[in-house]
């Protein structure tokens, strides 16, 4: 290390200020051996007026003007008064870290980073200089008039560095801003103890006396500040005795290399501990982002195995208690492997609580925290979950120290139609993160929700999360006599396996959700679509009668991809409005996997046909697609396609006394009066495509032909066994309004009406 050599810089010092010559090649600043070496050190806060080395060393071989305006810095006079008063107790030697680091080497300073708690504790004496206390007495309580810049105590304690320098050496003297002794360590201790969180016997014996675990020793560092954000994770090094690299320009990675190489060294599991009673929900690694996390460490007690195995052995069998499986968790390519206590939530295959062996307070029970599985890796998460918990279960877990992807995201919500049909916003949370129909998410802020009433008594409520980079969206109903403030029905659900489920399960690709209110014939319809580069996420909220399919599963499903541009502001082109006649008996199929509406038609109906209905409802045709095409000579590509046709899921039957002779070439398709099917032997279809030239094409006609209906899909079949009898044909189609078509008036508009994709 590098050492000023006191007798040389201050018989420097007198010679300016006498006027005299002084020689240039005299040192003031000599290597020497910390563990041989009796020297002083210097703690304090850095001002903006520090001096480095290059000026102490290079000092005599300034012109007279630069070496006057060093001189009379308070960085300056910082270090001649620590030299004065090393010179009274007898030391010939001070360290002090402005200038005896040469910070132009890296290597230099690594070195002394990594060195530097030994150099503290190695020193015979500590001087530690407040700059902002003026009086002869130690501050013993809060004062934020005078120190409103440091949480009420001089600014000293509020520095991420001068922790390991108040606990490393053995004495410390306290100094204030005129170098008048206020007291030493020992007999301020109390007062330390109170300012620090520092337990008395740290601050009396040292730190391996009875050295605490990792997460309370975090716990000291959490309402400290550094110049530098990396140093936040390089100041708790000599604390937590571990080495490595200094690597400034990192960020928070720091942090976690600092977490990574306490695993690597120490089998404490406290660090797994961060952020339980935290306010802010963090989600993604198992690793913390910030020494901020473990402000609730500061009586963390890490538990003894036999401790552990008897709160444990309560609840469940003692499996591996007594072998070494509890006592590793290297670091892989995967993960950290570690054997863990969980204990599953239920109504989830995903999110568990684990049991570590250690406790927030002496005596306590072991501290639990919640993890939910992704991508094969168990992840830190702090989203709500619900209360119950099934068994206790060791199993052998990778925790990923990754990061995670997190991305601000929003929520631009259109709930115009629901209004129209007597439902109402009453409730937000938190009120100041969502204004107006727009809601924002960060990673600090990744869960919110509204409630909608209805005067008919129903309500229902919409949350809006982000889960490890993704968003979701889920949607609870509810009755009167079961609503409550917390909707503890959307907090089960609101959990990982519903993120794949929402709208940022894929890149620009519209989500239908369709959800029956209780007590009633209505089904809510939530539709949104996100736009990757925007990170915005269109949310639509529609309600319409039960057509009585029984098909409405409660998830979420894909209709169809965004294609082309990435714009939120463009039409949802190839998005239809299905028509529903109420006077007429209505059909569900699959066609492709996705659910369609059959219609009876007349012989003369085609696929690709437009019109209108009139009053009576009959469906008057005005022209057919295919037509267009060749009168507008474009060359697009909109042959049909012959679909799969299948049944919906469901146990409906036959009526009785109806029979199909060959069953294996039928295909039901249920009816939405009656719970039953009819038999549509061999079903042949045809439907038009949904690539961009069919949606170009829309967008093409949609200034003529607003407001018409358009025959997406047709269907014949050998035999109608309820109604035709099994050697007639019978025709069906499905009829539906583009979206584009449509746009000026809403699809909330039309009763029955919801949106879905023709395939």
């Amino acid at each position: 290390m590098r050492l000023i050599k006191v007798k040389a810089f201050l018989e420097r010092e007198e010679l300016i200020r006498q006027g005299k010559r002084v020689d240039r090649r005299a040192k003031v600043l000599e290597f020497g051996d910390d563990e041989v070496t009796e020297y002083a050190i210097l703690s304090h806060r850095w001002i903006e007026q520090e001096v480095d080395y290059n000026e102490v060393v290079k000092l005599m071989k300034m012109d007279e003007e630069e070496r006057s305006e060093i001189r009379q810095r308070d960085g300056y006079r910082k270090i001649l008064e620590s030299c004065e008063q090393a010179k009274k107790d007898g030391y010939e030697w001070l360290w002090v870290d402005t200038c005896c680091i040469d910070k132009r080497s890296s290597a230099e300073l690594s070195e002394a980073i990594n060195s530097m708690y030994r150099w503290y504790e190695n020193s015979r004496m500590c001087y530690t200089y407040l700059h902002d206390v003026h009086g002869s007495s130690f501050p013993t309580a809060l004062d934020h008039t005078n120190y409103y810049k440091s949480n009420g105590w001089p600014e000293w304690f509020s520095r991420g560095w001068t922790l390991q320098e108040m606990i490393a050496p053995r004495d410390v003297r306290f100094f204030n801003r005129y170098w008048h002794p206020i007291g030493d360590k020992r007999t301020l201790a109390p007062t330390l103890q109170t300012i620090t969180q520092v337990p008395l016997y740290i601050l009396k014996e040292g730190l391996y006396s009875n050295r605490p675990c990792v997460a309370q020793i975090m716990s000291w560092a959490a309402n400290r500040t550094t110049t530098r954000v990396e140093d936040r994770a390089y100041s708790l090094m000599g604390l937590l005795d571990v080495n490595m690299p200094m690597l400034y320009g990192e960020g928070k990675k720091a942090f976690h290399r600092l977490q990574l190489e306490i695993i690597r060294t120490s089998n404490d599991q406290s660090i797994l501990a961060w952020g339980c009673n935290e306010g802010e929900v963090r989600n993604g690694s198992i690793l913390a982002d910030d020494p901020s996390l473990f402000r609730d460490c500061n009586e963390m007690e890490l538990m003894n195995r036999d401790e552990f195995t008897k709160y444990v052995g309560f609840c469940t069998p003692a499996e591996g208690l007594e072998d070494d499986r509890l006592g590793t968790f290297p670091i892989t390519n995967r993960g950290i492997q570690i054997w863990l206590f969980l204990r599953p939530y239920v109504d989830s295959d995903t999110t568990f609580q684990a049991l570590l062996p250690c406790c927030s307070r002496p005596s306590g029970p072991p501290v639990a925290i919640d993890l939910a599985l992704w991508e094969s890796n168990y992840c830190r998460y702090s989203g709500p979950l619900p209360h119950a918990r099934g068994p206790l279960q060791l199993r052998q877990v990778y925790l990923r120290y990754q990061g995670t992807p997190h991305r601000n995201s929003t929520f631009e919500i259109d709930d115009s139609a629901i209004h129209e049909e007597g439902f109402t916003c009453s409730d937000t949370c938190p009120e100041r993160l969502i204004t107006g129909n727009t809601v924002t998410l960060s990673t600090t802020c990744p869960f919110r929700f509204r409630r909608y009433f209805c005067k008919q008594e129903f309500h229902f409520t919409v949350g809006f999360g982000q889960c490890f980079g993704q968003n979701w969206i889920h949607v609870v109903c509810e009755t009167s006599d079961t609503i409550s403030w917390i909707p503890y029905g959307l907090m089960r659900k609101s959990v990982p396996e519903s993120m794949n489920k929402a709208s940022g399960a894929a890149c620009c690709q519209l989500y239908i959700l369709q959800t029956p209110l209780p007590q009633s014939t209505w089904i809510l319809q939530t539709s949104c679509v996100m736009w990757q580069s925007s990170r915005i996420c269109g949310v639509k909220f529609e309600v319409f009668r039960d057509p009585g399919f029984g098909t409405v599963s409660g998830q979420w499903t894909c209709h169809f991809d965004v294609d082309g541009t990435d714009d939120p502001n463009r039409d949802w082109r190839g998005l239809m409005i299905r028509h529903c006649r109420s006077k007429q008996y209505r059909y569900g199929l699959l066609v492709d996997g996705v659910p369609m509406t059959f219609l009876r038609a007349p012989d003369d109906l085609k696929l690709g046909d437009y019109g209108h209905f009139t009053d009576f409802m009959d469906f008057r045709c005005e022209g057919n697609l295919f037509a267009e095409l060749k009168s507008l000579c474009l060359k697009a590509n909109i042959t049909p396609r012959q679909p799969e046709i299948s049944e919906m899921p469901g146990g409906f039957k036959l009526p009785a006394g109806l029979e199909i002779l060959d069953e294996s070439d039928t295909v039901r398709a249920y009816g939405h009066k009656f719970d039953c099917a009819i038999g549509l032997p061999n079903p042949l279809g045809l439907s038009l495509p949904s690539n961009d030239d069919f949606k170009s094409l829309l967008v093409s006609l949609s200034t003529r032909l607003t407001d018409r209906y358009l025959i997406t899909a047709v269907m014949q079949c050998g035999g109608d066994p309820r109604y035709c009898g099994s050697g007639s044909k019978s025709r069906w189609y499905n009829i539906v309004k583009p979206f584009v078509w449509d746009r000026n008036k809403g699809a909330g508009s039309v009763v029955g009406e919801q949106l879905m994709m023709t395939r």
